[in-house]
């Protein structure tokens, strides 16, 4: 099986390769810039049919949330033309195609973890980038898996673990916000349930469970939490430790307003591919572990 991710510089990208790295038969070839660039859909086709996959994963986004609130054309042609390109070039390549999204589709006033029925109501141009992604995603190839993820993490990248990390090795205290809800994710963790959808596709060429799913880490917590969990860890392996201030979001404003929660139930994605994340303390112990190691 071979499958080619978009977003080779991001962190779903660098952890497929990696977690698919000495798997017999199972081979992932990570595409970007300048050869695929959202931005500019009639590199999309070329890129991908060259790459030659039975599966493409859709991980290239925009992601700077404040940010797209001044540059939404930008957003949207990558998260919504340029996502919608890649699940075309799919299309005629005759492959499914795995497009992430997010947690950010909703507006987090729900009263519990979001279930994919759930109505959807962007607060910003990322999430409403995203959610027309979804939309360009779903009329451009029948055969698509949209994922939904949340507070995103890993070894790679930039992320919150790190930031916290880098953080605490200067100061003595952080302050967090304490009212914002929702699911740590480890990379590593969407990689690995990637690939077991992957392999469930090529196995089950009759899969007709498409359309659209929550895949984030097991448990909840606020970001606050979150922040607590990374210092401990990182105090008991040895690394930088600094006390966690809980704060409001109206005590740090931004220029993109956040959901308060925005817990996502990956229930549906474990009863159909009988896959299930691990807890999200125990993947950011790993991750944090890897960080002080230097890998």
């Amino acid at each position: 099986m071979r499958l080619a991710v978009t977003g080779r510089e991001g962190q779903v990208a660098a952890s497929l390769v990696e977690t698919a790295r000495g798997s017999n038969g199972l081979e992932v070839v990570a595409v970007g810039r300048p050869e695929l660039d959202l931005a500019r859909p009639d590199t999309v086709f070329a890129a991908l049919e060259a790459a030659r996959p039975d599966i493409v994963v859709s991980a290239a986004a925009y992601t700077a949330v404040d940010q797209a609130e001044d540059e939404k054309e930008l957003a949207f042609a990558v998260n919504a033309t340029g996502a919608g390109k890649v699940a075309e070039a799919a299309a005629r390549l005759g492959v499914p195609v795995i497009h992430l999204s997010t947690d950010y589709v909703f507006d987090g006033t729900k009263d519990g973890a979001y279930v994919e029925t759930d109505p959807t109501a962007p607060l910003g141009v990322y999430g409403a980038s995203k959610l027309a992604g979804e939309e360009a995603v779903a009329a451009a190839n029948p055969r698509h898996l949209i994922l939904r993820t949340a507070w995103v993490y890993s070894p790679f990248g930039n992320n919150f673990v790190k930031t916290m990390l880098r953080l605490a090795a200067s100061r003595d205290e952080i302050s967090v916000v304490a009212d914002q809800w929702g699911n740590p994710t480890s990379a590593l963790d969407i990689a690995e349930a990637i690939l077991h959808a992957a392999a469930r596709l090529q196995a089950d060429r009759n899969f007709a469970a498409f359309g659209v799913y929550h895949l984030a880490g097991g448990g909840e917590t606020n970001w606050s939490g979150f922040a607590r969990h990374i210092l401990d860890t990182s105090r008991a392996f040895g690394g930088p430790h600094a006390s966690v201030r809980d704060i409001a979001t109206a005590d740090y404003p931004t220029k993109a307003r956040r959901p308060q929660n925005s817990r996502l139930s990956s229930a549906k994605f474990e009863g159909v591919f009988g896959w299930k994340a691990p807890g999200w303390r125990v993947s950011v112990e790993s991750v944090v572990r890897r960080l002080g190691e230097g890998a």
